[in-house]
């Protein structure tokens, strides 16, 4: 076990006593008495604000070992606390084992090993108060901070009924849970926006649901957290799941074009909209509320600290008006409008019919966007509006552009696990105005005719980048970037592939905006209830300066560039960037290598397979994916070409995005190539599910919402690990718009980049590349019988590495 803090601020000793004394920590008798076992005690009492009695107290106390043979009691009545006595107390009160987490004869080795901060001396009164503070800031081993812990345990509810003036309250840069979750406002509103998506003549009312401390009843602006997610409202899975496309359609040929990207460029149409609703009157009351939101943990977490939180699903989502488009510039029109309500721009209303207009009187005009996905998509799609107040956006597995979520290479690829989606499914999954049924009689045919244009405009035909992509590009527009960007993404995201937020990241670079890049070694999950990263520190202390101005050193003290390493458990490592500079080559052999220098000849296989075999793979797809990378003797021995390293000499740490140059020829006039580069050689690998330490064990306030605690552990031995992938139609050499001619069995030279990737392969392991066609987990499964060849003179690989 290691526990990661990057959001542990180091303050003078004088800020240390005054932030102690504002939280109840250090009165006035504490703070200038020179007895340090007076001033320890004192310290470990109010760390049990769930005791009522001193009675219960001292039977903790007692309980408490301070050396390896007294305990507190016993020790305070003949010795005076030291370093090593209030360290071994330390990490009682934190929670850790003794023998399994910590050595008692050894505390302070074992904080270090812990990866715990620990004070070097305790001589004095300075040095104990010191020493105090910095343990309330520490991670305990429930994935907190001591101080969160002790909220849990209801510490603040002493603060709950301070005057609002005096709200909120910040400790090490961080804003603190002095608010009543149990008197949450919950109220609904009705934003009206610039869209008349379902053509109704009337422009299209969106539903928000917020949430607010009663503080705000009082005087306190508090700003606001804001997730956009479709399915907060429901969804259809069972519509969506017959709506599936075929995955064993076959590829075909295109017709060769000299399309240019000119000739598909999204150009935004000013639309024909009607009216604004006449405001037939104005209230500060909300007249609906709601039991229990479609929440996220992060924002549950912030609500006990001072700040506001609004869900909205957007236009064709239920007690919303429109339709939905999947990812089309009303998205995020309809996102935005939210953000202009919540800072005073756009006008909402109490309910859908008499036009009561309600302002967001109670929000201090700052919202921050948060959320995975869908959600943390259309924060990023805000994002790139420019919109005024939106002064953060904290985007998690998100999407920059749908084409790289939907497609590949000129092909038609599904997200991992999703085999037949596409933009049109996802349209009519989250379409839950369906749901409200007498309204959805009134506009089934039109909401039909929406769904047949998504379908056209996706062209699951050529897999071509065409203008219904280019609407949902959102790198199109990161020049329009004013906000502070947070980006976080799975390594092993084979839902939304690691590309979307490459080559957004990469694009922030040439922006006067603070980025902040957090990878980590799952897949499409949060990470905010991880025990080995702060994470959620990390966003506390960035949303207390971006959203409460408190001037906490967030931009510098946070990484720009944080990495899970992928061998050692609970390794978090800085980068002062994702793309290595360096690179290295590796030539395809006919012996099988990747080897330093080119080779000639040629190597071919065949993408068909027996019907048996065809539908085995179907059936089982991680049968699929073991036999392509480890079998020589499968169905798939004949399918794939597979290169490797001789075992490494030294650790090898890819990063960025690698590159293959390929020479091909196909035996047809249609034809696609795929690229696994992999991690060869039996070991015990991270896991890319976390694993759940503790359920419920992340407690977001007292009486409050809870998160179960993870970690990534180490599973099986394997005997391999995907490390990135990618494909191409041999008809997209050129561009994804433009359809180049195939002749058979003609050579061509194309150039491919693969996933982006940040993955060490230690010493003594292999790195492989598999050359194969149809991908059972994303391509379209043809069948088909054609043959490729490779030669090996002008195949190479190119890796993006960072020296060890």
């Amino acid at each position: 076990m290691k526990i990661n803090q990057f959001a542990h601020l180091t303050v003078n000793a004088k800020t240390k006593a005054r932030e102690l004394n504002q939280i109840g920590f250090l009165n006035c008798d504490v703070q200038h008495n020179d007895d340090l076992n007076h001033i320890w005690i004192q310290f470990i009492l109010a760390c049990l604000p769930h005791l009522k009695t001193p009675a219960a107290k001292k039977a903790y106390l007692s309980d408490l070992l301070a050396t390896p043979t007294l305990d507190v009691v016993e020790f305070k009545q003949s010795q005076t606390v030291d370093l090593k006595t209030f360290y071994l107390v330390a990490l009682q009160l934190l929670d850790f084992e003794a023998d399994a987490d910590f050595d008692i004869d050894d505390p302070l080795g074992s904080m270090d090993k812990l990866g715990l901060y620990h004070a070097q001396q305790l001589n004095d009164r300075t040095d104990l108060i010191n020493a105090l503070y910095d343990l309330l800031c520490t991670h305990t081993k429930h994935g907190q901070t001591l101080l969160d812990r002790l909220a849990a345990l209801g510490y603040f509810t002493k603060f709950y009924d301070l005057p609002a003036i005096k709200k909120p309250l910040f400790f090490n840069g961080k804003a603190q849970p002095i608010f009543d979750t149990n008197k949450l406002i919950r109220e609904v509103v009705y934003v009206e926006s610039d869209l008349d998506t379902d053509h109704d003549g009337k422009l299209d009312l969106l539903k928000v649901e917020i949430i607010r401390p009663k503080d705000t009843e009082h005087g306190l602006k508090v700003p606001v957290l804001y997730t956009a997610s479709p399915y907060n409202q429901g969804t259809n899975d069972s519509l969506g799941a017959k709506m599936l496309h075929p995955a064993t359609a076959k590829l075909t040929h295109k017709t060769p074009t000299t399309t240019s990207y000119t000739d598909i460029k999204f150009e935004a149409k000013a639309p024909n909209l009607p009216p604004k609703r006449e405001v037939a009157g104005r209230s500060t009351r909300a007249e609906e509320t709601f039991d229990r939101e479609l929440s996220y943990t992060l924002n549950d977490y912030f609500l006990a600290r001072g700040f506001g939180v609004v869900y909205a699903a957007g236009i064709g989502t239920r007690d919303s008006e429109g339709f939905r488009t999947c990812g089309s510039q009303e998205e995020t029109s309809s996102t935005t409008a939210i953000i202009e309500w919540l800072t005073g721009k756009r006008r909402a209303f109490t309910n859908r019919s008499e036009n009561i207009e309600i302002k967001a009187w109670w929000c201090n005009k700052k919202v921050a966007m948060t959320g995975k996905s869908y959600l943390g998509t259309l924060a990023t799609a805000a994002a790139t509006t420019g919109i005024e107040g939106l002064e953060t956006i904290i985007s998690e597995a998100a999407i920059s552009s749908w084409y790289d979520y939907y497609r590949d290479g000129g092909l038609v690829v599904s997200p991992d696990g999703y085999v037949g989606e596409d933009a049109d499914v996802l349209a009519q999954e989250c379409f839950s105005r369906r749901k409200d049924l007498a309204q959805y009689q009134k506009i089934a045919a039109k909401w039909q005719t929406q769904l047949d244009a998504i379908t056209a405009g996706q062209d699951r035909q050529t897999g071509n980048y065409n203008r219904f992509w280019d609407e949902r590009n959102y790198l199109n527009n990161v020049a329009n970037i004013k906000c502070d960007v947070v980006l976080v993404h799975g390594l092993n995201d084979w839902n939304v592939k690691p590309r979307n937020v490459f080559n957004l990241y990469q694009a922030l670079q040439d922006l006067p905006v603070k980025t902040k890049l957090i990878l980590h070694q799952g897949q499409h999950i949060y990470i905010n209830n991880f025990q080995s990263l702060d994470f959620t520190d990390m966003m506390n202390l960035w949303l207390s300066h971006k959203l409460y101005g408190i001037d906490n050193q967030a931009t510098t003290v946070l990484p720009d560039v944080l990495i899970q390493d992928n061998v050692k458990p609970d390794t978090w490592k800085t980068y002062p960037t994702w793309q290595a500079t360096t690179t290295s080559k590796l030539w395809l052999t006919q012996a099988g290598q990747l080897a330093d220098t080119p080779d000639t000849g040629t190597l071919s296989f065949n993408d068909q397979l027996t019907p048996k075999a065809f539908a085995d793979y179907q059936a089982d797809l991680d049968l699929w994916k073991n036999d392509l990378v480890s079998s020589e003797t499968s169905p798939l021995e004949q399918a794939r070409l597979k290169f490797q390293t001789a075992p490494l000499e030294q650790p090898l740490l890819i990063s960025g995005a690698p590159k293959l140059s390929v020479k091909v020829a196909c035996s047809a006039d249609h034809g696609l190539l795929s690229f696994m580069l992999v991690d060869l050689g039996k070991a015990k690998r991270l896991n890319e599910t976390p694993t759940v330490l503790e359920p419920k064990g992340i407690l977001a306030g007292y009486n409050w919402r809870e998160n179960d605690l993870v970690e990534f552990t180490l599973g099986k031995d394997t005997s391999f690990k995907l490390i990135s992938k990618g494909h191409i139609n041999l008809q997209n050499r050129t561009d994804l718009w433009r359809n180049d001619e195939l002749l058979v069995d003609k050579f061509y030279q194309l150039e491919v980049t693969l996933q982006p990737t940040h993955y060490q392969l230690p010493a003594g392991r292999r790195l492989g590349l598999i050359v194969y066609a149809t991908d059972m987990f994303g391509t379209l499964r043809g069948n088909e019988d054609i043959s490729y060849t490779l030669d090996l003179a002008d195949c190479n690989l190119e890796l993006p590495y960072f020296n060890n």
